[in-house]
């Protein structure tokens, strides 16, 4: 009873004391059906032992990415991290470093964020960015509810076909309980172009916010500055989200097509996969939206001696400010990813973030090459970053479990994210990165030619 204290004699004595005759009556207030009508699919009580050799049964069935040929990516990215990275984060200062709540005398944390808003207004092309959020999803919830209080009460946000699945479902969870009318198109793997009119077609008077990805969700690039002069003509802000970052060495940046609200998955640069997290959102915007903008903004200032120093200039909701005034709820700022990202950048410099875009963009185009002569397969990209979509002459998914079973972890079935959309069953995402080798390529090349002539 190591974990079990509280004996049958004891639970009915707490229940009496609370006026309550069972446990169930503590849950009559959730609906019956939200109830579970059934036990988990889990093992039933165990002792320590066997629970730790369960664990390491799971375990076992984990596949690392780099034990394997890799191609999956739709919004996280295997990337190589230097081992320089994680030295320098796992030194105690900044491992255990939480949120700076008497700001003035965490000088060096304040110091490193400041560069690292400096590299991430530069890299999304913004006048200014913040001291970062949680992750891309909720740094575009996050911008949809900043555009309509820019806009002064406009409710609609418009999200792009092409914005990832699981960003639309954050933004929708973020915004439920108020009255904003988030309107997603559907997605269009192979028209990207008619997505792009779709979006402008449906900007109307009441428009908050236009939402697109660029490289999509299915990996095509978009020109922004069209949708940018629609949504602005029609007093709407363009919202750009961009999951892979590293594109950004290669592909104009957002801000510099139009885009007033800037928000980007980080976790490419610095971050390595980590079984979904933590991650890190990147957010930027316009000078004169600074004010409405979410999480924190550190300045640069001078000391009464008239040394260089560092102050939380801007922050959204702390113990310190009203909380009626707010503009979020965001109090933590993923510092050590943020950390990570900074060092990572400072690693790579301009010159060397421009090499490894295009590294990442010369192995992308020799997959479509190796692929586009397959029979059964359609590639839909034309224009593209480091991640192409394909279209299979059968469901997606068997395709990739049978690839698996090769040691070639082949891409995101979009069946996975659209598990509802019978006419998305064909299409599988794949991404290339630096991490890809040619010979990676090649196997995987051969593998689905194998595979495709073999189901016919």
């Amino acid at each position: 009873m190591r974990y079990l204290p509280h004996n049958e004699t004891d639970r009915r004595a707490m229940l009496s004391a609370i006026g309550v005759q069972s446990i169930d009556d503590l849950f009559r207030d959730v609906p019956p059906a939200a109830r579970l009508d059934a036990l988990l699919d889990l093992p039933l009580h165990k002792s320590e032992m066997e629970v730790d050799r369960l664990f390491r049964d799971y375990a076992r069935k984990n596949v690392p990415a780099a034990e394997h040929a890799f191609f999956v990516g739709c919004g996280a990215y295997r990337h190589h991290v230097p081992a320089t990275v994680d030295h320098l984060i796992q030194r105690g200062e900044f491992l255990t470093a939480y949120t700076p709540y008497q700001p003035e005398i965490a000088q060096g944390t304040l110091q490193y964020l400041f560069e690292f808003q400096t590299q991430v207004a530069n890299l999304l092309g913004c006048d200014v960015a913040n001291a970062s959020l949680y992750d891309g999803s909720t740094a575009c919830g996050e911008a949809i509810l900043m555009a309509r209080r820019i806009t002064r009460g406009r409710k609609r946000a418009i999200l792009a076909g092409g914005l990832h699945s699981h960003y639309g479902d954050v933004a929708q969870t973020m915004t439920r309980f108020g009255d904003e009318d988030v309107v997603r198109l559907a997605p269009s793997p192979d028209d990207a172009q008619g997505d792009m009119d779709r979006l402008i077609a449906a900007i109307d008077d009441n428009t908050s916010c236009v939402v697109v990805q660029t490289p999509d969700m299915f990996g095509h690039l978009h020109d922004l500055g069209p949708i940018a002069e629609a949504a602005h003509a029609k007093g709407a802000l363009l919202v750009a989200v961009v999951t892979e970052v590293v594109s950004l060495g290669a592909v104009r940046s957002p801000g510099e097509m139009g885009a007033d609200i800037v928000v980007a998955e980080g976790q490419s640069i610095g971050n390595s996969l980590n079984f979904g997290g933590p991650y890190l959102g990147l957010f930027a915007t316009r000078a004169k939206f600074v004010r409405q903008m979410p999480g924190r903004l550190v300045g640069e200032t001078v000391d009464a001696d008239g040394q260089r120093g560092f102050v939380l200039t801007l922050s959204t909701r702390e113990q310190h400010i009203r909380r009626e005034k707010a503009t979020s709820n965001i109090c933590t700022n993923s510092g050590l990813c943020s950390l990570a990202f900074t060092i990572h950048m400072t690693l790579l410099g301009e010159e060397g973030l421009r090499k490894l875009a295009l590294l990442n963009h010369r192995q992308a185009t020799r997959l479509k090459a190796a692929l586009s002569g397959i029979k059964g397969v359609e590639v839909l990209n034309n224009q593209f970053f480091n991640e192409v979509s394909l279209r299979l002459d059968r469901p997606a998914a068997p395709v990739v479990e049978a690839l698996a079973g090769r040691k070639i972890l082949a891409g995101v079935p979009a069946s996975r994210l659209y598990p509802d959309r019978d006419d998305l069953a064909n299409i599988l995402i794949l991404a290339t990165t630096e991490t890809v080798s040619d010979g990676d390529i090649a196997a995987l090349s051969d593998a689905l030619a194998d595979i495709m002539q073999a189901e016919l």
